[in-house]
């Protein structure tokens, strides 16, 4: 038997499509890995045009304003992994990837402290007045007095999500010397001496400074309406940087113009312009001590360059050995190099016996599999072999991908 170990694709044949200006690490990374056909735009796409460019693409970057929805995917017949250079996965649709063999990987940690010292900034210029005495300054006035103005030392700020970021955000607060409580559905251990709280609405009561750290859900949607707005204290402060379906904008409106609520920063927006070339608009534009951003929580030089780093190793990773460790949608297998060996990569229907199906492929030839790994979820399973010895790839892989169960197939060196 003809001895064929290849890559199931050249690397130089693997087609990469970066959108949205990626930070150039991430081209970099890809470059240096042996992946040199990637075409790189600093600008997202129309729904058509990315149909279009997606139906030959192996692996795809996105940042936040491409959504991948089921309609777009359906006519990825040849992309392996999907990589979104953002905190947030819910730009694409996690379920239709997942079963249809496409593992979604993230960067969870890179940009937390930059989020983190956004919001910090903000407690200390809403707190301050600042927005309302600067908007003074730029018309000519002079509103040089001490009314409204505080410390945020000693003051109570409520996190909403306990997570990645809204621990940063505690951490950094307690150094200013703030009173840190939070609220989180799942049970968050403390850091320093933050508290915890039972309710949201307990939160709400005894903050000074709100501010939102959770991730968009049917739970968390409208999370901050009328309600909840008028459960904070008078002349209390509103921050968001998670996602801007948690806060009922014409509520809030409501609660600057009685001025129940002395301030909001608002990072997030239910309707966001699709490019800088789009006008903004928001019922929020009229008041002079809402600090208003265009969804810029991560938007550092430090925070790009890190997550262009992290997400684009997470898919080289992927590609070269089909390591899914950190993958959103997808059963999470950690593998090393497979040397010598040839590593078969096949995604499945999650049904009984296909694992079987899958080994009589490799027995019936008589050879010796070295290693073996499988991990399931209730939809699909993925499972890893690594055969010594002589094989056809070719022929073991298209017999692979002829059992019934098959998403996906690949054989690597």
């Amino acid at each position: 038997m003809k001895s064929t170990k290849i890559l199931s694709l050249p690397k130089e044949k693997i087609k990469i499509l970066l959108l949205e200006g990626i930070h150039e690490n991430s081209l970099k990374s890809f470059e240096e890995s042996g992946y040199t056909n990637v075409e790189y735009l600093k600008k997202s796409l129309n729904k058509d045009e990315l149909i279009e460019k997606i139906k030959d693409v192996h692996l795809i970057g996105i940042r936040s304003k491409t959504n991948l929805t089921k309609e777009v995917l359906s006519h990825a017949k040849k992309l392996i992994s999907i990589g979104c250079y953002s905190i947030g996965t819910n730009q694409v649709d996690l379920m239709f990837a997942k079963l249809n063999g496409m593992p979604v990987f993230n960067a969870p940690f890179s940009n937390t402290r930059s989020v983190a010292e956004l919001v910090i900034s903000e407690c200390v210029f809403l707190i301050r007045g600042i927005p309302e005495r600067n908007y003074s300054a730029h018309i000519g006035s002079w509103s040089k007095d001490a009314s409204n103005s505080y410390e945020v030392r000693g003051k109570n700020i409520g996190i909403v999500g306990y997570g990645h970021i809204g621990s940063q955000v505690s951490i950094l607060a307690e150094s200013l010397g703030m009173n840190v409580y939070y609220y989180d559905i799942e049970k968050k251990l403390n850091l320093g001496n933050a508290k915890s709280c039972s309710s949201l609405d307990e939160l709400l009561q005894i903050s000074d400074i709100v501010t939102l750290h959770v991730p968009e859900t049917e739970l968390t949607k409208n999370m901050i309406t009328s309600r909840e707005l008028s459960l904070m204290k008078a002349g209390s402060c509103l921050i968001n940087a998670s996602r801007g379906t948690v806060v009922n904008i014409e509520d809030l409106s409501v609660a600057l113009e009685n001025k129940h609520i002395s301030g909001a920063a608002i990072d997030v927006f239910p309707e966001e312009p699709n490019s800088n070339k789009e006008k903004f608009v928001s019922p929020l534009q009229k008041f002079q001590n809402a600090i208003l951003t265009p969804h810029i929580g991560g938007s550092t030089i430090e925070a790009q360059a890190n997550i262009a780093v992290e997400v684009s190793e997470k898919l080289i990773r992927y590609c070269d050995i089909g390591t899914t460790l950190g993958a959103t949608n997808f059963v999470e297998i950690s593998l090393t190099p497979n040397l010598n060996k040839q590593r078969y990569l096949h995604i499945h229907k999650n049904k009984p016996g296909v694992l079987n199906k899958i080994t009589k492929v490799f027995t019936s030839r008589n050879l010796n599999i070295a290693s073996q790994y499988l991990q399931t979820d209730p939809h699909i399973g993925y499972v890893i072999i690594d055969i010594d010895g002589r094989t056809d790839a070719l022929e073991i892989l298209s017999e692979l991908k002829s059992i019934p169960e098959t998403i996906k197939a690949r054989v690597l060196l």
